[in-house]
């Protein structure tokens, strides 16, 4: 469904990507691990149309996206969810989720159900401003804006981030019911184990290079994961 083939990316003089390539079967969760400035936002960001590669190609669905804008993109069927979840805080639960549809028009009540459904909260809260929710609420209303575009791949960045555990393992379960559903994920992460708690497949990004990918019961036994990514 996704291929990056030896994507480079560079902030001026530097170079954030060095020939990346990684693939997203349909209906895969696949994650994408690493530390801080590994690459991992970059790479979501080059494959949304909101950076531009120097080289390489990124293949969605058999065609190729690489110089394509990020309306064109979202069009395609592509969502990105990004991290620190950048909800419009002014703006209502129900007005953030008709926001996520503006690439798809037409009727949104179908949409809007489904989400409902994934998350009763947001229901609930449907009138409410969207800067008033706590930080797991508005990571679930930054998952069902995603979902109002209806899109067939959803690229996740760090959904964790600033989350207390018991919501980590909401969001984790969200991920998982997105995917039976028949949604495809790619999963970017700085904690290795939620992603593999959710993710089939893995790739370990280092300094802006790919180091490590396999099946996550693979990663998850290797050393250097252990000890990197899984307190040892």
């Amino acid at each position: 469904m996704l291929e990056l083939q030896a994507v480079s990316v560079f902030y001026g003089k530097i170079r954030a990507l060095a020939e990346v390539s990684l693939r997203v079967a349909s209906g895969e969760v696949v994650a994408l691990i690493g530390g801080n400035g590994a690459g991992k936002t970059t790479t979501l960001r080059a494959i949304s149309g909101l950076l531009r590669p120097r080289a390489g190609r990124i293949v969605f669905e058999d065609r190729e996206i690489t110089r394509w804008g990020p309306e064109r993109i979202v069009r395609s069927g592509l969502a990105h969810c990004p991290e620190g979840r950048q909800v419009f805080p002014e703006m209502t639960v129900l007005e953030n989720l008709e926001m996520g549809a503006y690439a798809r028009p037409g009727g949104t009540a179908d949409r809007l159900d489904r989400v409902f459904t994934l998350f009763p909260v947001l229901r609930e809260r449907r009138g409410q401003r969207a800067g008033s929710l706590s930080g797991g609420e508005q990571q679930m209303l930054a998952i069902g804006r995603a979902l109002m575009s209806e899109p067939r791949l959803i690229l996740f960045d760090e959904p964790s981030l600033g989350l207390a555990p018991v919501v980590v393992r909401e969001v984790a379960r969200s991920i998982r019911a997105l995917n039976e559903a028949g949604a495809t994920v790619l999963l970017v992460e700085q904690n290795a184990r939620l992603a593999f708690t959710v993710a089939h497949r893995g790739y370990v990004l280092e300094n802006g290079r790919i180091v490590l990918e396999g099946a996550i019961a693979t990663l998850a036994g290797d050393e250097r994961v252990r000890q990197a990514y899984l307190g040892g």
